[in-house]
């Protein structure tokens, strides 16, 4: 019962971790890489609007957002787990993973930005959380 209860810890934690980094980054990009004048990246009707104004310099903080967001994640969730640490690294990976899937279908953005943010961020940013854990504790 303590494994599981541990286990189930690893993921919330992993969770609600990752999501602290992904908005971190999320909220400083704009500061990093400003807007064009009259896009608002926080409203999506603004986004749809202005689409075609971004370059892929505006992309690269919401890529670090889901790709450092999951590793933070996968890097703690692997860290607390007592047993099957992978799997609890890789579980993060799938969540993250859904959870841009779904962002994808909401929030405008290129097909390459899609493509690259869906195979890139999530499942390798898993596996790299998961070697890192093991690199921390082995």
């Amino acid at each position: 019962m303590k494994t599981l209860l541990i286990n189930a810890l690893a993921v919330v934690a992993g969770l609600v971790l990752g999501s602290v980094a992904n908005m971190a980054i999320v909220l400083v990009g704009p500061h990093i890489v400003p807007p064009p004048a009259g896009v608002d990246m926080s409203d999506v009707e603004s986004l749809a609007e202005g689409i075609h104004l971004l370059t892929p310099l505006h992309f690269l903080f919401p890529f670090l957002a889901h790709a450092v967001g999951t590793l933070v994640g996968a890097t703690v969730a692997s860290l607390i787990a007592v047993s099957r640490r992978a799997v609890f690294a890789y579980v993060i990976g799938g969540l993250f993973l859904a959870g841009g899937i779904a962002a994808s279908f909401m929030i405008p953005a290129p097909a390459w930005f899609i493509a690259l943010d869906l195979l890139l961020a999530y499942i390798p940013m898993a596996w790299l959380g998961l070697r890192l854990s093991q690199r921390i504790r082995p």
